[in-house]
């Protein structure tokens, strides 16, 4: 059976964090900025943690070597 290749778009979107979660960029943050308020632009900031189902997926399907 051939070995499974991690998807080089997920390595540079997604990062594993040490208890397994799965941390993401906010969307809505690439343009449009002036029809957000500054509290929406502020909290889009950083990082997130994805609920288990998608992160579980994410590992599953993208990320199958970490």
């Amino acid at each position: 059976m051939p070995k499974l290749k991690t998807k080089s778009g997920a390595k540079k979107r997604f990062k594993v964090t040490a208890t397994g979660k799965v941390m993401a960029a906010h969307a809505g943050k690439r343009h449009g900025m002036m029809k957000r308020t500054k509290k929406q632009i502020r909290q889009l900031r950083g990082t997130r943690v994805l609920f288990k189902t998608d992160g579980d997926n994410i590992k599953r399907y993208f990320l199958p070597n970490v």
